[in-house]
């Protein structure tokens, strides 16, 4: 609910402001230690990202009130949304988007690492479930690019608007594409925030939706194997059914106004 998510951001936004608040049945302040706010700047940030991760890989549609949440304390206190970009690009490279390269003397382990697979003695999460945790990340990231807080003075800008996501889609679409990854998450980028880019970006857009559909989707199929077909068949079904519309849908689970009512 809309009152629900406001109780949220006013808890959080009071911490970081130095207020003391009450949790576990206890009264905590950032000013009890010299450190504090620095600390839960650091903690703050980093659940965030883990909420990517868990949360919206499981449940799409919630990327979006933990997303205008986050927008909103961004905005406020931009040391949390320096840190939690830190985080992102430390757990999911791509939301650079960056493809890490394998140097020399790395160990195939560490390498692993780099690329955001989880790695526990010495074995390697499933190729699932990494998908689905970078799925969960990059959704949450269009959302927040898009998403202002609704009560906040909206004098400044966006303090990570849509500019970011139009440079993210400009610099995905100069890498060589990799199997399954580059799909899903230029998939997953468009679905959450390719209505608000249209929106922006107009004539613009479209080009790059042409270009997609006829040079790039072709360069994923270069190097897909027959068995990583099924993201890339919903991709290229995305792209020609927007095309053919001349319009982008609206993601699943936007907040609407009447959300904010409840």
């Amino acid at each position: 609910a809309g009152s629900k998510l406001r109780e949220v951001f006013d808890k959080i936004n009071n911490l970081l402001s130095g207020k003391p608040v009450q949790t576990e049945g206890q009264m905590v302040s950032v000013t009890q230690h010299p450190q504090g706010l620095e600390f839960v700047c650091y903690k703050l940030a980093e659940k965030f990202v883990r909420h990517g991760e868990g949360e919206v890989s499981f449940h799409r549609d919630s990327a979006f009130p933990i997303a205008v949440v986050l927008s909103g304390i961004w905005e406020l206190h931009p040391r949390v949304g320096d840190i939690f970009l830190a985080h992102l690009h430390k757990k999911c490279p791509y939301s650079v988007p960056f493809y890490p390269a394998r140097k020399e003397g790395t160990s195939m382990e560490e390498y692993q690492r780099m690329l955001g697979y989880e790695v526990h003695d010495s074995k390697v999460e499933e190729q699932d479930h990494f998908l689905k945790r970078m799925s969960g990340m990059i959704r949450l990231y269009a959302a927040i690019i898009q998403l202002r807080w609704p009560y906040g003075n909206k004098q400044g800008a966006h303090p990570h608007g849509l500019s970011y996501g139009w440079r993210w889609l400009a610099q995905m679409l100069n890498l060589e594409p990799l199997a399954d990854v580059t799909a899903m998450l230029l998939l997953d980028f468009l679905e959450v925030c390719g209505n608000a880019l249209m929106k922006q970006y107009g004539i613009q857009f479209w080009k790059t939706m042409f270009f997609i559909q006829k040079s790039y989707i072709p360069r994923i199929e270069a190097v897909t194997s027959s068995g990583q077909m099924g993201c890339l068949s919903r991709l290229k079904n995305f792209v020609q059914k927007c095309l053919q519309a001349e319009e982008i849908p609206l993601p699943k689970g936007i907040l609407t106004p009447s959300f904010w009512r409840t």
